[in-house]
């Protein structure tokens, strides 16, 4: 597949799946030129080697902020003789991403599963132990929560805010509290971080891991050391260097970003 590099394009590839990625202006013509080409050698590579490309599970997703998009042109791509329109969101592994990474249809998902999951724990409770309806609560809710939750740092407040009324509602069943309690108790008794913190040591774990070389290196070199102008005494304190984001609706969102922010608002002793 190293004709992949010779065309520009990322990718990613999970079992049989496969990812393709590029980034381009919004005043170029699309579908890009390097994609068509880098597909029609795809498919003439699986060809020769005696592999089908399955076109019917392929799809295709435009990010991008919503002026931009709405200002873009409907395309096409052709894939081994079937046409492939834009999709307005696609499922990755598990997540699904749309077209403006808002991650409200990913939520969306979520919330209907958990809170189908946590209807039948609730109807179950009665004849379970606290240690029992703890642990279905974890196989069935607190996992979906925390599933990828990475993605979802800088969200709006309102979405955030469904998610945090689904783990409201699993720590009430669990320890059998009316639905007026105040939450924040039983989450201190249940030693649950709330889903906004949650968010943030996933990306702060990512971040720890990326700096000693055990994520994939598209993370890790993410990531700079700052380094100061004149010798100071922030020179040894572990600090990483912030990128200026462009937009703070997707900018302050991307990894590069949020990671070392975040970073550097840990204590010397944690961060060290």
């Amino acid at each position: 597949m190293l004709f992949l590099w010779q065309h520009g394009v990322q990718f990613h590839c999970y079992a049989d799946d496969t990812q393709l990625y590029l980034s381009t202006k919004p005043t170029a013509t699309l579908p890009p030129a390097v994609l068509t080409a880098c597909l029609h050698d795809i498919n003439l590579w699986m060809t020769q080697n005696y592999l089908k490309l399955n076109s019917s599970k392929t799809e295709l997703l435009v990010v991008g902020s919503k002026s931009a998009l709405a200002k873009m042109e409907p395309f096409t791509i052709c894939v081994d003789g079937r046409t492939i329109p834009c999709s307005n969101q696609v499922k990755s592994l598990g997540v699904i991403l749309d077209n403006t990474l808002s991650f409200s249809a990913h939520i969306n998902s979520m919330s209907r599963s958990a809170f189908y999951h946590l209807r039948n724990i609730a109807r179950l409770r009665p004849a379970l132990t606290q240690q029992n309806a703890e642990v279905l609560v974890n196989a069935y809710v607190t996992s979906r929560l925390d599933y990828c939750n990475s993605i979802l740092s800088g969200i709006p407040n309102k979405l955030l805010h469904r998610l945090q009324l689904i783990q409201n509602s699993a720590a009430r069943i669990v320890t059998r509290s009316k639905s007026t309690s105040h939450v924040t108790p039983l989450l201190i008794q249940l030693h649950w971080l709330p889903v906004a913190y949650r968010i943030q040591f996933k990306v702060l774990l990512l971040t720890y891991k990326s700096l000693h070389n055990n994520t994939p290196t598209y993370l890790s070199d993410l990531l700079e050391s700052y380094t100061p102008a004149r010798s100071l005494r922030s020179s040894t304190a572990g600090l990483l260097h912030v990128p200026k984001a462009n937009l703070s609706t997707l900018g302050e969102r991307a990894f590069s970003y949020i990671a070392p922010k975040l970073w550097n608002s840990l204590p010397d002793y944690i961060r060290h």
